[in-house]
């Protein structure tokens, strides 16, 4: 065997200094698959350092295809985080289309990344990002194709150390025996002190192996083969604990405290190839206190830090000049919940006035203030359609998954828009939601109905088209809603082909709605995935050896082979795909993730899943006041009245900067 190569020739990644490039190799398959621009690299603001000369080396990877993994924020930020510093290098992969996964295992072509198409195996780390539970099966189908072993138990001292983070990581243990470390929250700080100890180890000779180096990260990640989890009678977790000295029981977040500090992307690649956004994208703020039951993220991403408005003017101005890009995205959870958001839209519309810059942000708010914000970043531009999100059809069910907002609220913020101009809406809204009836989502015909004679009256034409999608719900960790029962196929599939029903009769009598729902089956499988323990890896693993790639997509999707390898795996176990997905949880039930710590006090949540029940709101605590759902007592700060009479959240910790009033200075 050759110094360097593992037994099937791919050079070893911690052991490794010089691998060649595997274009020679992959240039001639790319002439026999789809797409094969998206595969060569070299795009504008791509790095690609000298790796012999890099003490630190990561693979960032997206486990999705080019299109949708390029535009990812948050593989954006790390890039460049660990590019700017002349220690580390980051370089890019993605899940390879099939048919291109298919050549290379023929021709014995590895995993590549992007920049230089080195092989991933030579790279000291793979940054793993999981945003969603289906695309568990693109992470083993990467893994293999890179020759790094899929089980975490099998991996030596040569091959990368698998590294993930997302908001899927939240509950990675589905996939806990694929993975190394699992980092959870915010990445910025984290990965660079990643980065720093995998440097040092290096720089130290490496001792005591993988294993050692593992014992350092845990001090900041989780890593899942220093705990072991036993199982009761009844098939339920019995516990989750440290196997080893010095491993903390319970793995927390980590938070980015002042944002502003931390103005990333300020150079993001600019793709050759189509993706699915092409866009600058600036996140105005992190976390949402508006507490939806539903929403992970709002939940996950507890406190609200918002970046001030000259960070925002500064990072516009710098990363359109660095991307050439001719649109801008205004990004967060709830965009127009900054406090500044009335100066950031009026100044920014100012700013661009007359340009070919468009202007956008996530409408999520259903009031007039919204309408105000979009008429400001469509100034002088085409008024195409408002989105708004009320989720549910009824105000009982609203109320039930917090989303305070009524019925008379949306008419009103219609009849606003369609009076100003606009001429189409789109509503989101979820299926399938605990203690939803069959009228509540009849109800969503009858509302999107009311929408459309509303624009009619205030517009003084019939001109005017609603558009509704829904999404099946499922259940999420760190949520209220952890405990609840999903909804079952055939009761979502009957709902929703009776919604469809009524609004083909709302068309017969003239009105424009269009109705656009997703196949719930994918969701069931989403909801093993996200409520699973590590006995759902098998699951995974085998839907994967039997040919699951790409479950994201509609087209590659195959509900039969996740049933039936939830049945072989499960049912001798005593278990099923319905006890991880309709079945209902207990309060005392030791849930996969509680060693997990989001941040979020457990009681807090359990009570918020019994208001629920009870049809009980509970608002903004930026506005209303502290619920006491744990996360900013544990940092230290508390949510006080700013000079202008708003609730802001200084976050007052060491190194920490409070957040400035609306009444500061314009843009940067």
């Amino acid at each position: 065997m050759e110094a360097g190569l593992g037994p099937v020739g791919y050079p070893l990644g911690l052991m490794t200094n010089n691998p060649e490039s595997l274009f020679p190799r992959l240039e001639p398959l790319l002439a026999r698959v789809r797409g094969p621009v998206q595969y060569v690299g070299g795009e504008v603001n791509s790095v690609a350092k000298d790796f012999a000369a890099t003490p630190v080396r990561w693979a960032l990877f997206y486990p999705d295809a080019y299109e949708v993994g390029q535009p990812n924020q948050g593989l954006a930020i790390l890039y460049e985080l660990i590019n700017g510093q002349d220690w580390a290098l980051a370089e890019r992969t993605f899940t390879v289309w099939p048919d291109l996964a298919a050549l290379m295992r023929e021709g014995g072509v590895p995993q590549f990344t992007w920049e230089s198409h080195l092989p991933v195996r030579a790279f000291d780390v793979l940054g793993v990002s999981l945003s969603t539970e289906l695309g568990y099966t693109n992470l083993l189908e990467t893994l293999d194709l890179a020759r790094i072993p899929l089980h975490a138990a099998d991996r030596g001292d040569g091959d990368p150390i698998v590294v993930v983070g997302g908001h899927a990581a939240f509950n990675p243990e589905p996939v806990a025996d694929f993975l190394d470390a699992v980092v959870l929250g915010d990445g910025e700080e984290a990965c660079l002190e990643l980065s720093r100890i995998v440097r040092v180890w290096k720089d130290e000779g490496r001792p005591g192996g993988r294993d050692e180096l593992l014992s350092r990260l845990s001090r900041l990640a989780y890593i899942p083969k220093f705990y072991d989890v036993a199982y009761a009678a009844d098939g339920a977790i019995a516990s989750v604990r440290p196997n080893r000295p010095g491993v903390p029981a319970r793995v927390e977040k980590h938070i980015l405290l002042d944002l502003d500090r931390w103005p990333y992307p300020a150079r993001p690649v600019v793709p050759l190839a189509e993706t699915v956004h092409e866009r600058y994208s600036v996140e105005i703020f992190r976390g949402c206190s508006r507490g939806c039951r539903f929403c992970q993220a709002g939940m996950v991403t507890r406190p609200v830090r918002e970046r001030d408005i000259q960070t925002v003017g500064t990072m516009v101005a710098e990363g359109l000049a660095a991307t050439g890009l001719d649109e801008v995205g205004l990004l967060s959870l709830s965009s127009a919940d900054h406090t500044e958001i009335g100066p950031i839209t009026r100044q920014l519309a100012d700013r661009y006035a007359g340009s070919k810059i468009s202007l956008s942000l996530p409408s999520t708010r259903v009031d007039a203030f919204n309408i105000e914000l979009a008429a400001e970043l469509a100034r002088g531009g085409r008024r195409t359609g408002l989105t708004f999100a009320p989720e549910g059809g009824t105000d009982r069910m609203r109320r039930v998954i917090n989303k305070t907002v009524g019925e008379d609220d949306l008419l009103a913020t219609v009849e606003t828009a369609f009076s100003q101009g606009w001429r189409q809406v789109k509503l989101y809204f979820m299926a399938g939601l605990p203690t939803e009836t069959d009228e509540d989502v009849l109800a969503i015909a009858d509302l999107a109905a009311r929408v459309i004679d509303t624009g009619r009256r205030a517009a003084g034409t019939r001109d005017v088209q609603c558009t509704v999608s829904i999404g099946g719900f499922v259940p999420k960790p760190h949520t209220p809603f952890q405990w609840a029962a999903q909804c079952d196929v055939e009761t979502l599939t009957r709902r929703l082909k009776a919604l469809k029903a009524a609004v083909r009769a709302d068309r017969r009598h003239g009105r424009a709605i269009n109705v656009r729902y997703a196949d719930p089956e994918p969701g069931v499988v989403e909801g093993l995935l996200a409520r699973g323990d590590r006995r759902v890896g098998a699951v995974v693993e085998q839907v994967w050896r039997q040919g699951g790639r790409f479950d994201g997509w509609r087209e590659h999707f195959d509900y039969g082979r996740w049933t039936r390898a939830a049945a072989d795996v499960l049912e001798p176990q005593g278990l099923s795909l319905d006890w991880y997905t309709t079945r209902e949880r207990a309060q005392d039930e030791v849930l996969p993730w509680d060693h997990l710590d989001a941040g979020l006090d457990r009681d807090w949540l359990w009570q918020d899943w019994q208001d629920a029940l009870a049809g009980t709101e509970v608002y903004d605590c930026r506005w209303s006041g502290c619920y006491d759902c744990g996360v900013c007592g544990a940092l230290g700060a508390e949510i006080q009245i700013g000079p202008t009479g708003r609730h802001l959240l200084p976050l007052t910790p060491v190194g920490a900067v409070a957040a400035p009033s609306s009444e500061g200075g314009g843009l940067g």
